[in-house]
């Protein structure tokens, strides 16, 4: 049984923040949150005073994939799980934990290279939360959404997340015609809170995407038309997905990665789920062949 209930925060730098402003804030919707860095763009969703955190810096990166655990007693669970496994795990200083809006957290890094903290206690804000086309995200009891990781690592970054973290397997589907195949782990009622995808490399960006879940279709569809018209490359265009049942499109966030922005996000009832091999990403839509390479899969620079 996992400790983990859901995706908490993602916290990641570009070097393009102004550019970040205008996709997240005018383009997507998200709600303008606060947080300790002035120069820094923290993203609102719900009543957590940020849910993406988007700070300035020389590269475009993951600094830390944050999940959300009950209290301290699970806290000190996955720590305990964590460091039997042999890797090593260091408690974040009050003031750290602070900045994250946490009451206490943990930080380590799993076998693919992705920085992972763990968290409980967070800090949240009561003012009117004002998104940008009056959505509302799905968040709550199933977290922030999910991300899809890479990572040439990976069957031991599999078996860290299922064995150790204590994911849920929610399936599978082959990709680039062999025998590799992307992996869905979730620990909650969002069909994956985390996809773990086979990657020539490592480092920089070290995140294939991230989804966010609107109410409503309309919703994704004032997206969709806005970021368009903001002159942001379009990855994929709307579809709906065979495995989570998500309609959604995916964009290119300033930085290589894809944001998917969907909707009707099916519910995993445990007692009856059983994992599945998805044959086909799609049941119509989403199709990809406008869609620029992806910097997690692009050879990186030498010198």
């Amino acid at each position: 049984m996992t400790q983990i209930r859901g995706l908490g925060y993602l916290k990641v730098q570009t070097r393009h923040i102004d550019r970040w402003r205008e996709f997240a804030l005018d383009g997507l919707g998200f709600a303008e949150g606060s947080g300790p860095d002035p120069d820094g763009l923290y993203l609102r969703m719900d009543e957590r005073r940020s849910r993406l955190q988007v700070l300035p810096g020389d590269t475009d990166r993951v600094l830390a994939v944050g999940w959300e655990v009950r209290d301290q007693y699970a806290l000190a669970a996955v720590r305990e799980a964590v460091e039997k496994s042999g890797t090593a795990v260091t408690k974040l200083t009050s003031k750290e934990a602070a900045e994250r809006d946490a009451e206490e957290a943990i930080a380590f890094t799993d076998p693919g290279g992705t920085p992972v903290e763990v968290f409980w206690g967070p800090l949240l804000d009561h003012g009117p939360l004002r998104t940008g086309f009056a959505q509302k995200f799905v968040t709550g009891p199933m977290g922030m959404g999910h991300v899809v990781l890479p990572t040439p690592n990976f069957n031991e970054t599999v078996a860290f997340y299922a064995e150790v973290l204590g994911f849920l397997p929610r399936g599978a589907m082959k990709v680039g015609g062999g025998a590799a195949k992307v992996r869905f782990m979730g620990v909650n009622q969002r069909h994956h809170s985390i996809a773990i995808c086979p990657a020539p490399f490592d480092g920089d960006p070290g995140l294939v995407h991230l989804m966010v879940e609107v109410d409503t279709l309309d919703a994704v569809g004032i997206a969709l038309d806005t970021i368009t018209k903001k002159g942001f490359s379009i990855s994929s265009t709307l579809g709906r997905h065979t495995n989570d049942k998500m309609v959604s499109f995916y964009v290119r966030a300033p930085g290589g990665w894809d944001v998917e922005y969907g909707c009707e996000g099916m519910l995993v009832d445990e007692a009856y789920y059983t994992a599945e091999e998805i044959t086909r990403d799609s049941y119509w839509g989403h199709d990809w062949s406008g869609s620029e390479p992806l910097a997690a899969f692009v050879p990186p620079k030498k010198g």
